[in-house]
């Protein structure tokens, strides 16, 4: 396993031993994912009549600020360039786009909602509320962090908004929740480790069943963070 550590202000790649927590063995990620040939865009839904029948394939929603990185990062991690479409422009998603990962039938979805924040509309937080509330197929949300930026006030409401949605009226947990830390890369080096730690602070303050952040970076060459949201996704959705 090959991890990053900073040598004279400069990010290095290094060889180490540990295995991040949800880090697995068995291929399994790499065999879905290495594939780019079988992703495909599937449907998208702007109102909750809309939303499609999947054959009941486990699913991931994907969710952040507007230009947190959703698009760059998950097109990353399907291997391709632009299957969900990248932007300059805050909230160009708008509707829940469905994407099959895996040879057809496919072996789970990604769900891209519309960025959250000052310019969301009302009826994207509806439809994103229908979603969570009765989507059986749903079994991880992904909320992403810009690194430099930071949390802020939306990202806060957004943690706590998703936490009413993780404890069911039985006690059960239909869903977790895993956030993701993107562009690492673009926090100085002597500063990351500091902001970092301010960010995992917020986001277990704001949420705290929320799993501890994934860093990533699409900007680095290779990525970095990139295998492990991999392996993150097949083991949220039982593969």
């Amino acid at each position: 396993m090959r991890c990053v550590t900073i040598v004279n202000g400069e990010w290095r790649w290094r060889q180490c031993g540990n295995k991040f927590g949800n880090e697995r063995d068995d291929g399994i990620a790499d065999k879905i994912f290495t594939d780019t040939s079988n992703a495909a865009f599937l449907a998208a839904a702007g109102r909750m009549e809309s939303v499609p029948k999947l054959h009941g394939l486990p699913e991931s929603l994907i969710t952040g600020r507007a230009n947190a990185g959703k698009s760059t990062l998950f097109n990353a991690v399907l291997g391709r360039k632009d299957l969900l479409h990248t932007s300059s422009k805050a909230g160009r998603t708008r509707e829940l786009n469905f994407y099959r990962v895996g040879k057809e039938p496919g072996k789970l979805v990604l769900v891209d909602a519309p960025g959250y924040g000052a310019r969301g509309k009302r009826e994207w937080g509806q439809l994103f509320d229908g979603y969570l509330e009765t989507r059986k197929e749903l079994k991880r949300v992904y909320i992403l962090f810009n690194a430099k930026h930071g949390l802020n006030e939306f990202d806060r409401q957004m943690l706590q908004h998703l936490s009413t949605f993780l404890i069911s009226e039985t006690g059960t947990q239909p869903f977790t929740l895993q956030s993701v830390i993107t562009k690492v890369d673009l926090v100085p080096p002597g500063q990351l480790a500091k902001a970092l730690a301010g960010m995992r602070k917020e986001i277990f303050e704001a949420a705290p069943l929320c799993l501890p952040p994934i860093l990533t970076s699409c900007e680095m060459n290779p990525h970095f963070g990139v295998g492990q949201v991999r392996e993150n996704i097949a083991s949220a959705c039982g593969l």
